[in-house]
């Protein structure tokens, strides 16, 4: 309660506060009510007087009012604030968090909850107070670039929850300090001095900044430092922050950068490897930019390079051991020695001419054994080899694939020309699509074979500069053409099925798996409708050419033939099975009846083949004797 000085009171009040200075002892014959009823006492006008004049001396509030105070007393739990009222305020003292350097003395501002309430206290709200005219303020602030007070009251995405002025502003992790915060929770509950460097009117977002208070005058530190900087100059530095890419050193107010290169003279895979935060370490300035602030700096340049200190025996035709550090399509690179590598290119991993990654033959972590091959010590630069190791299969080709010798390969690339192939590593061959099969007219290799698959091959040439083998598959079998001059001779017929029909002419499968050719105008039935795909008809061979393995058909003569036979025209027409007349019936070889012929036949089989050249073993035979 504020205390009241008699002396400035009316004379009035004085009289009154006189008379209660001096206390009687009270009448019990004393009448009261004749007492007002006089005007005499305080319940008369001079009461009302004596309440008027009372009343002048204190301030006129009113309920939902801000007003500024004076802090005349504290607890634990609440603060008392005199507003100039006939009583004194309570405010809860959590609402001073922000500030807890608050005494008795401070101004305050309050808002004005409740006059009385049922206990005749007046409550007050410093809280509301400053959200009330905390909007100006945080604006004003802005402007004036001024210095303010806030309570950090949580943690949130991507910063902090400051109270300022009772708003709750934002305070970005980025902006908490000019180093990297690794612990937000530290700051919770702490009250800062921050500067507000963004509003958002429209949706009244306030953005305050900690590390702008800092950051001039580590502005001028810094221009101080770099001012005294120079390349080659070895100082002492702290690991402020590591990333994939480097480390950042804190050099007392300026920060460097150690690129992950410049860490150690061997690889690494990250900079952890070489350094941990908050390590002290002495670092060489590499280079530096006045303008943009930045310092280059090395770890590495503080030791010897390790290609000085390589061995001095070390020459082209040695030995080496390394591990393999990385890789690439291109080869791999093998550490011989810390900071030494040498590159194996992926020509030199294996004897073999396919084009392959160096994956098929490597990966990072193997050790290996390598030849030198090159070694540039001035440009510190070695190649290595792998391959070099191990004999060179083309050596003595000649001994182990002669021509004639027959082998299983693996299918290792198609082209339109042929198959390559591998017999084993670095002996490589091409079957030209020509050698492929006797019989049937190959259009793409993918036809007769896959990639991996295993083909039986024959040596037909060697090309040993060139490293290339000319491999055959179909000379695996007797040339099945010597017999089917005489099978499928000029006037034969033989049943057929049409398997591919062009606007030229059409492609007949015959007995065998022999494939013959007719045109357009010799395939029209005896109806006169064109032949069809898949159709099976009798044909008669109008042309063979053993040389290029050729043979024209007709469907139409077998029917021409027959009407002129029926009009008494004499026309010799020969039915020719798959073996002469004149060979035996035991013979091992019988021509498919016309009803049981096959329908399509993609390819002679070497069963066929074997038939085939025992026919012709038969019938020349048979013709030795006639001719004896």
């Amino acid at each position: 309660m504020t205390e009241i000085n008699n002396e400035s009171l009316p004379e009035e009040v004085q009289e009154v506060s006189a008379v209660q200075e001096a206390p009687t002892a009270p009448s019990e014959k004393f009448d009261w009510d004749a007492l007002e009823a006089a005007g005499k006492g305080f319940a008369g006008q001079k009461n009302q007087a004596l309440e008027s004049r009372y009343n002048s001396t204190l301030n006129l509030v009113n309920e939902r009012e801000v007003l500024d105070g004076t802090v005349i007393s504290m607890n634990k739990r609440e603060v008392v604030v005199d507003i100039g009222y006939k009583s004194d305020g309570i405010v809860s003292l959590n609402e001073f968090r922000y500030n807890p350097d608050l005494k008795v003395g401070d101004k305050v501002e309050v808002y004005i909850e409740n006059l009385e309430d049922r206990k005749g206290q007046m409550i007050l709200s410093h809280k509301k107070a400053r959200a009330t005219r905390s909007w100006d303020r945080v604006n004003e602030a802005l402007e004036s670039n001024e210095i303010i007070k806030g309570l950090i009251k949580c943690r949130t995405k991507g910063g902090m929850i400051v109270d300022v002025f009772g708003i709750e502003a934002f305070l970005p992790g980025s902006q908490i300090d000019v180093k990297p915060i690794r612990d937000y929770d530290v700051f919770v509950g702490k009250t800062m001095e921050f500067k507000v460097v963004k509003i958002n009117q429209e949706f009244r977002n306030v953005v305050v900044s900690h590390k702008a208070l800092i950051e001039a005058e580590l502005e001028q530190q810094k221009k101080e430092i770099i001012s005294k900087l120079e390349k080659g100059q070895v100082l002492e530095g702290t690991v402020k922050n590591i990333t994939s890419y480097g480390v950042f050193i804190d050099l007392g107010g300026v920060d460097g950068l150690i690129h992950i290169t410049d860490l150690s003279w061997g690889r690494i895979a990250h900079p952890e490897e070489i350094v941990k935060l908050d390590q002290n370490i002495n670092v060489v300035i590499l280079d530096f930019d006045d303008e943009k602030k930045r310092i280059a700096l090395g770890l590495k340049q503080l030791t010897p390079h390790p290609w000085d200190n390589l061995d001095q025996e070390i020459k082209v035709g040695d030995t080496v051991k390394g591990k393999v550090v990385v890789m690439a399509d291109y080869g791999a690179f093998v550490e011989i020695a810390p900071g030494v590598e040498g590159l194996v290119h992926v020509s030199e991993m294996s004897w073999s001419q396919h084009l392959r990654s160096a994956q098929d033959f490597l990966k990072v972590g193997d050790e290996v054994e390598a030849q030198v091959l090159t070694l540039d010590r001035d440009e510190r630069k070695m190649s290595l080899g792998i391959k070099q190791l191990r004999p060179d299969p083309w050596q003595n080709i000649d001994e182990r694939f002669g021509i004639g010798t027959k082998h299983m390969a693996k299918v290792r690339n198609f082209t339109n020309f042929g198959v390559f192939v591998e017999i084993e590593e670095g002996v490589d061959g091409l079957i030209h699509i020509s050698d492929l099969s006797w019989t049937k007219k190959i259009k793409h290799p993918g036809e007769f074979t896959s990639l991996g698959a295993e083909i039986e091959v024959v040596v037909l040439e060697i090309d040993k500069d060139n490293r290339r083998l000319s491999l055959g598959h179909k000379q695996l079998e007797e040339n099945p053409w010597e017999v089917f001059e005489n099978i499928f001779a000029v006037d034969s017929v033989h049943e057929g099925t049409i398997t591919e029909l062009y606007d030229k002419g059409a492609t007949i499968v015959l007995p065998y798996g022999v494939e013959g050719f007719a045109t357009p105008r010799h395939l029209i039935k005896e109806d006169g409708t064109q032949a069809v795909k898949d159709e099976k008809l009798l044909f008669k061979v109008i042309e063979f050419s053993k040389t290029a393995k050729r043979i024209i058909l007709s469907h139409s003569r077998v029917w021409e033939d027959e009407k002129k036979i029926a009009n008494g025209e004499v026309i010799e027409k020969k039915v020719i099975t798959p073996r002469p007349k004149r060979v035996k019936a035991a013979a091992p070889v019988q021509a498919p009846p016309v009803e049981a012929a096959l329908p399509v036949v993609e390819k002679t089989t070497l069963g066929d083949i074997s038939e085939l050249a025992a026919l012709k073993s038969q019938m020349e035979a048979e013709e030795h004797k006639e001719n004896q």
